[in-house]
């Protein structure tokens, strides 16, 4: 039988009532005979003649062929008899609580309740179902009749259009070509202008008019590709050299691992800053953070580290690094440190690492990477790719490598391939770069914004300075200092060459430096030849009590990114005498920073510092040196907030306020020119004798045995077996 149901004539629920009420009226007539307690000796009849209440087929009338009445006999049968066994019940005292129903309460009149079966139901429901559907068959063909008013096709890519992508896309060439990045924006200007002058003279979709939009003109042609591409369906899941099955977050939390170059007792920025960084970071819950730092062997340990300081184990080392850091921060800072085989290069005079960095991250933790100094982690990383194993890298930029290879011999020639190696591995191994100052190289994906800050310890000093001030006391009660690693492209050639220049006109002028390095010798020689009055002392911690009553640092280098030395020094309160130059451009704001543009701009300065008092620091200005504000700034900067909130950087919204994914609409050919280079770095350093050839120290595409002892690794053989040997 079919399973939908009609309703049946009106004749035959007439007759159909009628038999079955009388039926009913002999059945409480039988029943008024007999009580429950004789239920037992009932006889078999009774079940007969309910059984005997089922319809008959003849009852009901023939379908003719023409008509389209389906009727479930099965389901018409079974709702009666359902409803006889309830009346049967009621009748005998089987209802709910034992109450007797009569059949008067069933029946009211000839028409009966029939029209709650389900059969009747199903009807019902099925045909509101087919005037929905004839409802709108009849709105969907009056439509088709007339032409639509506002038309949603996304119309096709025009050829300014498409050579505009193309040129944008090609930035990596060109760029490696000399050709500046803002040549290539004007072009990408100029070709996508003409489309938007034909906006002018044609109507275009409502999806398209929200696409061109006011904004950046790189933004609005990634809009217009993506959504060309949306509407043919296309779909990009990556190509040869990217992978978009990235590190699957099983926890919700994120990992962010922190590699550097340097590590604790070497007090160089790159060994403090990203050990603050990491603590700070390490306070917000929703990530987890390692800090990942070189290993030294003993010996490289005796050249690197001073006052003779040395570690026979990793674990030694990483308690000396806490010690050092609770005195500084004051609070604990729960975080992992972890270590990489490293070598010292004397020449370079710089920690390079040995074998892969990246292998000792576990993929588990393989999340975010932050990668301080990204081009010298990478000058010889050969290894996998940073950002195909992790979601987000960030290169923070510390050195001005360029500056110090100059002053070298063949200097010119030099840091002409090095700033082009370091846009090689900077755009193939970071998905984001940040430049501490301007005074670094432009590298591809960077933006500019000083992500450090000051020790906590250094700021409670200023403050203690600044009440002992108030109360009428003079804290101050030295002259001029500078400090800094003796080496002459820290500063100090600058400094002897101004100090001599103007040895008359600084009459009486005192100055002590405080250092160590590998220049000391030949730094003291020099400035004792000239008859300078300078008093040279050993390295010592900034913090130190004996430091505190000087009134001004003097740093006339013109090498650094941004000098950690003269921010400690404005949150101590003191003067700063420094050069006009985009390394100190972040502390032009501050009303103690004196900067300098000539030799004879600095002598002035310095009499202006040595003569009057500094101005007290405000809240706002104490903030901005600190390392809470520092994070901030990197959390933004990095867009690193993006993706520890689950934001994708990558999907952008149009005007109407429909999102967009660029990075899964439509291939990115940049991502295919990073790969590549990627792949070629890895071919070229894989090389032993190409390594050698660049500078690289023999014997560190692998780490050695001693690496394995201190470290408790597996040799290199048995990580990266070469079978058939």
């Amino acid at each position: 039988m079919a399973s939908s149901s009609h309703p049946r004539p009106s004749n035959t629920f007439s007759s159909l009532s009628k038999r079955w009420r009388e039926d009913l009226r002999l059945m409480r007539d039988r029943a008024n005979s007999f009580t429950i307690n004789s239920l037992p000796s009932t006889t078999f009849d009774d079940v007969d003649f309910v059984k005997n209440l089922r319809p008959k087929l003849s009852e009901f009338p023939k379908r003719t062929p023409k008509s389209s009445i389906r009727i479930n006999l099965s389901a018409i049968r079974d709702a009666i008899v359902s409803e006889v066994e309830e009346d049967m019940d009621g009748i005998l005292g089987f209802g709910e609580g034992n109450k007797r129903f009569s059949c008067s309460e069933f029946w009211n009149g000839d028409e009966q309740c029939y029209t709650d079966w389900e059969p009747i139901q199903a009807f019902k429901k099925q045909f509101r179902k087919n005037t929905e559907f004839l409802e709108k068959l009849k709105l969907s063909l009056k439509s088709m009749c007339q032409e639509p008013q506002d038309s949603k096709e996304v119309r096709p890519l025009d050829a300014s259009e498409l050579l505009a992508y193309f040129v944008r896309q090609s930035g990596p060439f060109l760029d490696q070509l000399g050709v500046k990045r803002d040549i290539c924006d004007k072009i990408v200007e100029g070709l996508y202008s003409k489309r938007k002058n034909k906006q002018l003279l044609h109507s275009f979709s409502a999806e398209e008019s929200s696409v061109l939009g006011n904004g950046n003109v790189n933004d609005e042609l990634d809009l217009r590709i993506a959504s060309v591409l949306q509407s043919t369906g296309h779909r990009y899941d990556g190509g040869f050299w990217t992978d978009q099955a990235k590190h699957d977050l099983s926890d919700n939390q994120r990992h962010v691992a922190i590699v550097t170059t340097a590590s604790l007792p070497w007090m160089t920025g790159t060994s403090v800053n990203p050990l603050f960084r990491a603590a700070y970071l390490s306070q917000s819950s929703k990530q987890k953070v390692t800090l990942v730092i070189p290993w030294l062997c003993r010996s490289d340990q005796e050249r690197v580290y001073p006052s003779n300081i040395s570690f026979t184990s990793p674990e030694e080392q990483e308690v000396y690094i806490r010690n050092w850091l609770e005195e500084r921060i004051g609070f604990e800072a729960v975080f992992k440190i972890s270590f990489y085989p490293a070598k010292f290069s004397k020449e370079r005079r710089s920690i390079i690492a040995a074998g892969d960095i990246s292998q000792f991250i576990p993929s588990r933790d393989a999340d975010i990477a932050i990668l301080e100094e990204p081009e010298h982690l990478n000058w010889y990383h050969h290894g996998k790719n940073w950002t195909k194993k992790f979601n987000h890298v960030i290169g923070v930029v510390h050195t001005n490598y360029l500056e110090y290879i100059k002053r070298e011999k063949n200097g010119a020639l030099q840091a002409f391939f090095v700033k082009h190696i370091n846009n090689w591995v900077t755009r193939a191994y970071c998905h984001k770069v940040i430049r501490l100052s301007s005074a670094t190289q432009d590298l591809p994906k960077s933006v500019i914004c000083n992500v450090h800050g000051v020790s906590p310890k250094f700021l409670k000093i200023g403050e203690k300075i600044d009440a002992d001030r108030e109360l009428g006391q003079k804290p101050f009660t030295k002259g001029a200092y500078f400090l800094g690693k003796m080496v002459w492209a820290k500063g100090y050639k600058e400094l002897i060459s101004l100090l001599a220049k103007h040895k008359n006109d600084l009459d009486g002028f005192k100055l002590d430096v405080f250092g160590n390095g590998e220049d000391a010798n030949e730094v003291q020689s020099t400035a004792k030849s000239l008859d300078l009055n300078i008093n040279f002392q050993k390295g010592r911690d900034h913090a130190e009590n004996s430091l505190h009553g000087y009134k001004v640092f003097i740093n006339p280098s013109v090498s650094d990114v941004l000098c950690t030395a003269t921010a400690e020094a404005l949150a101590m309160g003191k003067f700063v005498v420094c050069a006009d130059h985009p390394s100190n451009e972040f502390f032009r704001s501050f009303p103690n920073c004196l900067t300098y543009k000539t030799s004879e701009d600095f002598v002035a300065k310095v009499k202006e510092a040595l003569e009057n008092e500094p101005r007290l620091l405000t809240p706002e200005q104490r903030y901005q040196l600190s390392w809470d504000a520092a994070t901030q700034r990197f959390m933004e900067y990095s867009e690193l907030d993006r993706v520890v909130n689950g934001e994708n950087s990558a999907a952008k919204s149009n005007n109407s306020g429909k999102l967009i994914r660029n990075s899964l609409s439509m291939p990115n050919l940049t991502e295919l020119v990073d790969g590549g280079l990627a792949f070629a770095h890895y071919c070229i350093t894989g090389n032993e004798f190409l390594r050698l050839c660049t500078g690289a120290i023999p014997g560190t595409r692998d780490y050695n045995k001693q690496h394995c002892e201190d470290l408790q690794l597996s040799p290199p053989q048995v990580e990266n077996p070469i079978y058939g040997w």
